[in-house]
């Protein structure tokens, strides 16, 4: 197989450091180059800068390199629409267009959505005034969640044991004092009691193909309390996902979401993120993203045994349905080393020390918000590193492996959980 094939990926974070190392392996690749990429990710590939929120530049970044296939890591370049610029230009792109990307972009649209076509989730109700969130809260039992319809990077969502609490939730986020930006719409939601469970299928806007499925940690201390985050860590294992559960996540939820947006004119083609509540009543969808997430990326990338440019290939050209799924088997865990203050306020340009040793097939530190200043790495971001392990031996001695890494490596304030997997490891 010839290698001569230059990938773009667009991003900068830990998903998107995961990514190049993963395309890197491919057979079919000369060059992958990362916009704007981080202080980790220039140590293996080319980094070029970009405004991922500015279409123009995006599109500026395209045109000068010219890449064989672009692969769009974050959410916020698929709602400007980059996909569907790059397609008309003919390029190949891997992601959904700015209409199929609204399951994401819109939680007001992803929850009627999943009404029209009866894809199980939360009793909800869609709120664009305060008035209206205090006339709609009669309807639901407390706990109740509070929902920023719009991208929130992961901290848009409350979950409140009063109604009380709804109303001063719905107010911050009305207002911007949550989010620092003003939505004007907000989603109810019924309480869902249970397991988390990101699920991943491949989409060509036909076929959704299963990948695997991962489970993160949102909250920011052990034992899933304090704030949500972007996500703290995540393991995946085979016993996340057995057959029948992925069947049932295919035939009930994923290939009746592509169905779905095909015959509403808005084809979905890339990876749907299926953020899945194990409730008493059965499995149900709490969000949908439509892009790989962050942290779990990390993670499915140890296990993954196929060919990643092959996959987003086959997306492309239609033929996801061909494609056989080959996950490494054991366990897989990412750990994130975060800043002090983080999900709140922190300081960057914290010195990294500890990063010498080289990564192996096991274990692999991705960088997720980190710069190189005069040859130092530092801290750029409130989630900074993210170790990552696999075995074949399970989940604990996967998770032996990331922290024994994470033990050499310091920075001021850093902080993280020490309990990643601690559900699978409960019983």
């Amino acid at each position: 197989m010839a290698k001569n094939l230059k990938v773009l990926v667009v991003g900068g974070g830990g998903r998107e450091h995961a990514l190049v190392w993963k395309l890197q392996q491919s057979p079919q690749v000369a060059e992958v180059v990362c916009a704007p990429g981080n202080g980790g990710i220039a140590q293996s590939a080319r980094c070029v800068p970009v405004n991922v929120s500015e279409l123009a530049s995006l599109l500026a970044v395209v045109a000068a390199e010219q890449p064989d296939l672009t692969v769009i890591g974050p959410e916020v370049p698929l709602s400007v629409g980059v996909v569907d610029a790059l397609q008309q230009q003919g390029r190949r792109v891997f992601g959904p267009t700015r209409a199929a990307a609204q399951l994401e972009t819109s939680k007001a649209f992803a929850k009627q959505f999943m009404a029209r076509h009866n894809i199980p989730t939360a009793a909800y109700a869609l709120c664009t005034s305060l008035a209206q969130v205090q006339a709609e809260l009669p309807r639901f039992s407390a706990p109740v969640v509070v929902k920023a319809s719009g991208l929130a990077a992961g901290k848009g969502v409350v979950i409140c044991t009063t109604h009380a609490e709804a109303v001063e939730a719905a107010t911050q986020i009305f207002s911007g004092e949550l989010l620092g930006s003003t939505e004007t719409e907000i989603v109810l939601e019924e309480f869902l009691e249970g397991d988390e469970l990101s699920f991943f299928a491949l989409c060509d806007g036909t076929h959704a193909t299963a990948l695997a499925a991962a489970q993160d940690h949102k909250r920011v201390g052990e034992g899933d309390t304090g704030p949500n985050t972007g996500g703290m860590g995540a393991y995946s294992t085979e016993a996340l996902l057995p057959d029948e559960l992925r069947d049932w996540l295919l035939a009930n939820v994923a290939q009746p979401t592509v169905d779905g947006m095909a015959s509403e004119g808005t084809p979905f083609t890339g990876i749907l993120f299926c953020g899945i509540m194990m409730t008493a009543r059965g499995p149900m969808v709490l969000e949908f993203n439509t892009r790989f997430g962050d942290p779990e990326t990390q993670a499915l990338m140890l296990r993954l045994e196929n060919d990643l440019v092959e996959l987003f290939q086959a997306a492309i050209d239609g033929r996801a349905d061909q494609l056989a799924i080959r996950m490494r088997p054991g366990a897989s865990v990412c750990v994130i080393a975060a800043s002090g203050g983080y999900p709140g306020k922190y300081a960057s340009g914290k010195p990294i020390s500890g990063l010498d040793a080289p990564d192996t097939g096991d274990v692999v530190v991705f960088h997720s918000g980190t710069a190189l200043q005069g040859g130092q790495m530092v801290t750029a971001g409130g989630r900074v590193l993210t170790i990552t392990a696999a075995s074949s031996d399970g989940l604990r001695a996967a998770l032996d492996k990331a922290y024994a890494r994470l033990a050499a490596i310091q920075f001021e304030g850093m902080h993280f959980r020490r309990d990643i997997g601690w559900r699978a490891l409960r019983g």
